[in-house]
């Protein structure tokens, strides 16, 4: 297939692309190369990329209208991942911005492609920040959502939301997937692997948010991209029992679903710190701190959905995904 996918410099971008290349789909990538993180790992990842001839390189702004719309118009992509997004919950504060221009504004141009060209399916990135407030763990997709404690958890959910709208007008099948927080080789600088693995080494404090005690539904970046996988080559279709007298956040009587991607087996983040710790062999110096505005105190997916529709395991644990981690850290930055 022809798949567009934005966001290939990015961490899931990359690796989801790597897969699609290899099984022969003709991959159009897409990313502005912005510099909310280090740009050189991001072109180091597309490096990775760029040896395949059934991939194209595309550097653009989604909430750029006419180019996202001569960009759909030119390859007519027949199925598209959406991953570009102006990522993480505490910079949302700092910016809000530069979250209502890629993950919203960016987001309607990727909607208006998809309308105006035969798109068999989109696919795109969610987050299990939508929770927000919620306590009743594990989250289920057909739980209520309606109270984020950040603007980026608000701007995901805007974009199923919005998502649906164009599902229902349009008919155009649309597949959101609540990642839970995602980690593995090339990940993003900003995540808190990443964060404690370069200040362990150089012997710096490392800052721990609510004292250690959150809770989080590690998944590894394979187990996200199979998930991802699956979903694209299954469209999403119309839930025929879907009722408006108890309607299913999780499904429509529109061709649109929402599937979470977790691990489903949350571990407490001193624990993490200590698995990080073990793969290094040196001990992290810690700077206990309380629970920051915008964090959640436990992310848990209950991925049933997509067990049932497309037969979905995660299958690494944690020790194995934080030690194929530490090994290319070293390897990357000559550690």
């Amino acid at each position: 297939m022809k798949i567009l996918v934005t966001g290939t410099a990015g961490f899931i971008g990359h690796a989801l692309a790597l897969r699609l290349l290899a099984r022969g789909d003709e991959i159009v990538g897409v990313d502005n190369l912005n510099d909310y993180y280090d740009v050189n790992l991001k072109k180091d990842r597309l490096s990775q990329l760029k040896p395949y001839p059934n991939f194209t390189d595309v550097r653009l702004d989604l909430e750029n209208a006419e180019s996202m719309a001569e960009l759909f118009a030119t390859h007519r992509p027949q199925r598209v991942v959406n991953l570009a997004a102006q990522a993480g919950v505490r910079y949302s504060r700092e910016n809000p911005k530069a979250y209502i221009n890629a993950n919203i504004s960016g987001f309607l141009n990727v909607l208006e492609g998809c309308r105006h060209n035969p798109v068999e399916h989109l696919v795109y990135a969610s987050s299990s920040s939508v929770y927000g407030a919620s306590t009743g763990v594990p989250f289920s997709v057909h739980q209520n959502v309606d109270h984020p404690v950040s603007l980026y958890a608000a701007s995901k959910k805007s974009n199923e939301l919005m998502a649906h709208s164009y599902s229902h007008l349009f008919n155009i099948p649309t597949t959101g997937l609540r990642f839970f927080t995602v980690y593995g080789p090339w990940g993003r600088p900003d995540m808190a692997l990443f964060l404690f693995t370069r200040s362990i080494l150089a012997d710096e404090p490392i800052d721990v948010f609510n004292h250690g005690k959150h809770r989080r539904d590690f998944t590894y970046i394979d187990d996200i991209v199979e998930g991802v996988i699956r979903t694209l080559d299954n469209v999403a279709k119309p839930n025929p029992d879907w009722s408006g007298d108890s309607p299913d956040p999780g499904t429509s009587l529109a061709p649109f679903k929402i599937y979470n991607i977790g691990s489903n087996n949350p571990v407490e983040l001193l624990r993490y710190i200590e698995i990080i710790e073990d793969c290094l062999g040196k001990k992290a110096i810690k700077n206990m701190l309380p629970m920051q505005p915008g964090d959640v105190p436990a992310t848990y997916a209950d991925v049933e959905d997509l067990i049932l529709d497309v037969d979905y395991r995660p299958t690494t644990r944690v020790e194995d995904g934080i030690a194929q981690f530490v090994d290319w850290y070293r390897s990357y930055y000559g550690v």
